[in-house]
């Protein structure tokens, strides 16, 4: 409609207890997060009755590796549960809400994938969708049959693939396949069923999938990369981007850069659905919302924030360095197989602005490379409109400092003002995940030939 105002996607990340790295010392936070079941069905129906478009959940295939006295100290990613089981669950006792979360291309196989969201697909009634990642924990490679974990070219190579193998196992069967006629003793068309029969540089998978198209056609695809293959791939494939920069005009460049990169894919920008990341504390003032952001950062154990930083500079051995100096460049290394893109942030800063230690986890310990904004509804509502009407995102991951109470403060303060200003949807207006995103449902690429030659 003309004049209308461009609507704000919004998706809502669960890491646990919550984004920050001492969420789990607030003493409001579910201490036991990580599986509880009941507790997750809560957020998700709470994201849903604020009308999110979706809630997701990271995984990791692995536990970390590296200091332990710190470790012990930072439960995230330790034990929880499998996410595709989890949202599986979730679906039962949610209507509208989109379910995405991550499965690897590393460390799984396109046929195993395509059938799990799939059939998440089907048991949501179109509400699913796939986070691919590369796996970016090299202790991952170690649960895998591996001794080292892929180097980062060949983990998007693969990824590359991975993902088109997917997408053909889903066009196994077409959409009007499966007749169920017992007048004529015919459950389904064969001339409707195809067999994938790829067979490329990692994978060979004949097919075809044992399971119904799904529900979308494709599952929605969503994906994180900000390398240079990160960045192709998504341009290539992806539906939704999840992404971290943490000031609008670095934000305004990445948005711009890929969606810059879609047409030599024959894709359009408005096929892609770029999402930041954003870590909000919400007060009903100033200096209620400060106050809060105050007393987790006071909760963070240098022993923890160290482990921190270690990780994201590729595992730099920072133990005997005091948290009041900042970091030797030497220690900083120019690659890593794990994350090349937390590397140059949390590195570059590192070696620009010579933080100490202390300063600089203080940085990371919540919005871990996102955008963090502490304030009010007004003032948090403000920002987010910014980036949406100047070419920064389409919408934002919501990673709330802790969990539940921090997500509570945004939906009760911040949904109602957005909401206000007429930038989000006060009711769902459709069933499915790419509808909520205003994404099309792909045809059968089988049944799309068959149109073409009649």
């Amino acid at each position: 409609m003309p004049g209308e105002k461009q609507q704000i996607v919004l998706g809502a990340h669960f890491p646990s207890m919550g984004q920050h790295i001492a969420a789990w010392l607030h003493p409001q936070s579910q201490i036991d997060a990580g599986q509880n079941f009941s507790y997750f069905v809560k957020l998700a129906q709470a994201a849903e009755r604020a009308k999110f478009d979706f809630v997701f959940m990271a995984d990791a295939v692995a536990t970390r590796d590296g200091n332990m006295e710190a470790l012990s100290r930072w439960p995230q990613y330790m034990a929880h549960f499998e996410p595709v089981t989890l949202l599986a669950a979730a679906a039962a006792v949610t209507e509208q809400i989109g379910l995405v979360c991550t499965a690897s291309t590393s460390y799984y196989e396109p046929f195993n994938v395509a059938r799990l969201f799939g059939s998440l697909d089907h048991i949501s009634g179109g509400r699913a969708g796939w986070n691919v990642v590369t796996s970016a924990n090299a202790s991952a490679s170690f649960n895998f049959n591996r001794d080292e974990h892929y180097d980062i070219a060949e983990r998007y190579e693969r990824a590359r693939e991975f993902v088109q193998v997917v997408l053909g196992l889903w066009d196994s069967w077409e959409d009007d396949a499966f007749l169920r006629d017992r007048a004529t003793r015919r459950y389904f068309d064969p001339a409707k069923l195809h067999k994938l029969n790829h067979k490329g540089k990692f994978f060979s998978v004949r097919g075809p999938l044992n399971l119904a198209r799904p529900p979308q056609g494709y599952p929605v695809i969503a994906q994180a990369g900000a390398s240079e293959d990160g960045k192709e791939l998504g341009a290539e494939t992806a539906d939704v981007i999840f992404f971290s920069q943490q000031r609008v005009e670095k934000a305004r460049g990445f948005y711009s850069d890929v969606k810059g990169r879609m047409a030599k894919f024959g894709r359009a920008p408005d096929q892609l659905k770029m999402l930041a990341g954003l870590n909000p504390t919400v007060g009903r003032t100033a200096a209620e919302a400060q106050s809060k952001f105050d007393q987790l950062q006071a909760l963070i154990h240098p022993e923890v924030g160290k482990e921190l930083l270690s990780v994201d500079l590729g595992g730099a051995d920072l133990s005997g360095l005091s948290i009041d100096e900042p970091i030797p460049d030497h220690l900083i290394p120019e690659k890593t197989r794990s994350s090349m893109s937390r590397l140059k942030t949390v590195g570059g800063v590192a070696q620009q602005e010579k933080l100490t230690i202390r300063e600089l986890y203080e940085r990371y310990a919540g919005s871990r490379g996102s955008y963090s904004v502490v304030g009010t509804p007004s003032h948090i509502a403000d920002r987010m409109e910014e980036w949406l009407t100047t070419g920064a995102a389409d919408g934002f991951i919501i990673q709330a400092s802790y969990l539940p109470g921090g997500f509570d403060d945004f939906v009760n303060l911040v949904i109602p003002e957005l909401q206000r200003r007429g930038l989000f949807r006060t009711d769902y207006s459709g069933s499915t995940l790419r509808h909520h995103l205003g994404l099309r449902r792909p045809p059968n690429r089988h049944a799309s030939r068959i149109s073409a030659t009649n």
